[in-house]
Formats: C-alpha cells, structure tokens, sequence
C-alpha cells in the first residue's frame, strides 16, 4: 500500500509542473512597449495566463516588472513567438502575443501592475 501510495504521490508531483507551465511561456520583446499603462522594457518577456476564450487574464513579466490585463484567447497554429505592436500618439502599445499554438490579444482599458 505504502509503495502504490509512494508512485502516486512521484506522478502528481511529476505532472503538477507540467500542468503550470501549460499557460505559461516566454518570448522575446525586442522593442520598449506600454501595456495599460506600464512599461515593458525590451528582452525576454514571461507570460501567463488564466481562464479561456473572451475571458482571459494575460500577466507579463519582465526585469522586475508585472503587469495583469484581461485579453482573449485565440487558438491558432502561429509556428512561431511574436507580437504585435500598435503606435499610438508615439506610443507603442503591445496589442497582440502571438505563441506556437496561440495569440492572446490584449483587451484595452486598465492594467494592473507595478
């Protein structure tokens, strides 16, 4: 009993990472973005997210930097890491994260972050 308990225990601990790092990936920013209204200087950028489809918090973080917006998510093969950017009034503000299978678009309004 102890050593079917002891494999069980070995496999959720095995696969509770793995389930983490589902929604969570990182990519390269390589320009200085806004996000709300937060800067997000360029280099490697970390993104999570929580929930599904139209209803979706998207959290970036980058050198000491965190920012939390609600955005959508869309399944779609890209075949690669990118984004897209937007320039507004001077600004560029990140609008779209494109992943390997698919983009989160930013919703605009408020962020929060620090």
């Amino acid at each position: 009993m102890k050593r079917v308990f002891g494999y069980a225990l070995m496999l959720a601990l095995a696969v509770a990472p793995a389930m983490a790092a589902k929604n969570s990936q990182s990519f390269n920013l390589g320009q200085d973005v806004k996000v709300g209204n937060t800067d997000i200087p360029a280099g490697n950028v970390k993104v999570s997210w929580t929930g599904t489809g139209d209803a979706v918090q998207v959290t970036l973080a980058s050198n000491g930097k965190t920012v939390t917006v609600p955005a959508k998510l869309v399944s779609e093969k890209n075949g690669h890491k990118g984004y897209v950017v937007n320039n507004k009034g001077g600004v560029d503000q990140l609008e779209t994260i494109q992943l390997n299978d698919l983009s989160l678009q930013l919703q605009g309004g408020t962020a929060s972050g620090q």
